[in-house]
């Protein structure tokens, strides 16, 4: 047998460990991760980020993959009987007496089988494990023969996704993108096997437990109701704005003009105390508050956080689905439900109210 039989036979193995790598491992990688490598100049990182960043992408990449695990799964045993089977068939044929045509028979069938047990070992659990257990290295390391793949099957995964997609209607079935999707339920077991198997303290996993619970909770489960707002109308003279910046024990009240559906802004008591100190000069409401940051009422806890952050707000007005007044919610409210020992899906009774704001 020529060496560039056996070359060959090798390099359709590799080939085909490589697809599944890349499927694997494009999978299984954390976009975060990614995206983290490639900011910090990382070109292979750069190269595989836009196909896990775009879900149809990476249904063209994974698509791209099952059709190289194909194609050099077909095309090696066709190769390997083309030659170590029809090389081995006299062989067959002198030590066990067989016909020609039943020697050329039983050399294809053996070869098939022994390529194909050491194909499934070397070409396709060895690099599926890697790739499970290294997902980033992997998928780093396979991009560049992926879009050069990519390229080569282009017309053919349009044709062949396009017919899935196709099937799949016709039955009854959404098709959906390669990515994992996990429920809270999910990433709690996820949570669990990884304190199981030693790399989460107790303290950690305590936190990541409530944080997942946080994430069940939202604006209208935290507010403060409407009901027990202390709220101030705009149009109030300047001494019942000190009585009742005086007599609050909130350092933030709401501003309202008319009804208090028409919320103009927060009122902060320590710019009334310096406006009054600084010149003892009356002034509209309207200069003293400051914009007042809205949110829906069915808005995650974990989102109300990301929202106060990114405008630099300590509290924001809850609305309702018809554009009113629900109440307010502020940092501490959210802050103090990642803090309870145990986990409540029960929205918050009229009876919880009381924290409007910081106390003055």
């Amino acid at each position: 047998m020529s060496p560039s039989v056996w070359l060959g036979i090798r390099l359709f193995i590799a080939g085909n460990a490589i697809f599944v790598a890349a499927e694997f491992g494009a999978v299984g990688v954390r976009r975060s991760r990614v995206r983290r490598l490639a900011e910090d100049g990382g070109f292979l990182a750069g190269r595989l980020l836009p196909f896990v960043n775009d879900a149809a992408r990476l249904d063209r990449y994974v698509g791209a993959s099952q059709i190289g695990i194909t194609l050099t799964s077909l095309v090696l045993g066709a190769f390997a009987q083309a030659t170590v089977g029809i090389a081995l068939a006299p062989v067959f044929e002198r030590t066990f007496g067989l016909e020609p045509a039943t020697a050329v028979s039983v050399s294809a069938i053996t070869v098939l089988v022994i390529l194909t047990a050491i194909q499934v070992l070397i070409g396709e659990l060895v690099p599926k494990q890697i790739a499970l257990q290294h997902p980033t290295e992997t998928a780093l390391a396979t991009v560049l023969p992926m879009r050069w793949a990519i390229a080569v099957f282009r017309p053919f995964l349009a044709l062949l996704n396009g017919s899935a997609n196709g099937i799949l209607r016709l039955v009854g079935i959404h098709a959906t993108t390669h990515r994992h999707i996990h429920s809270p339920d999910e990433i709690e077991l996820l949570i669990a096997e990884s304190r199981d198997g030693g790399l989460l303290e107790a303290d950690e996993l305590d936190r990541l437990r409530k944080a997942l619970r946080l994430r069940l909770k939202t604006a209208a489960d935290l507010m403060v109701p409407r009901q027990q707002l202390l709220m101030i109308s705009a149009d109030s003279s300047w001494n019942d704005v000190l009585r009742t910046a005086a007599a609050s024990p909130y350092s933030r009240l709401p501003v309202y003009r008319g009804s208090p559906d028409d919320i103009i802004g927060i009122l902060r008591v320590k710019d009334v105390v310096y406006r009054f100190v600084t010149d003892g000069a009356e002034t509209s409401l309207d200069r003293l508050a400051r914009p007042a940051l809205k949110i829906r009422e069915n808005l995650p806890a974990d989102q109300i956080i990301a929202h106060l952050r990114e405008h630099r707000a300590h509290q924001a007005i809850v609305i309702d689905a018809a554009g009113a007044v629900a109440g307010l919610v502020t940092v501490q409210d959210v802050l103090g439900a990642f803090l309870q020992p145990a986990p409540s899906l029960v929205p918050r009774s009229s009876g919880d109210g009381g924290k409007q704001g910081t106390p003055a």
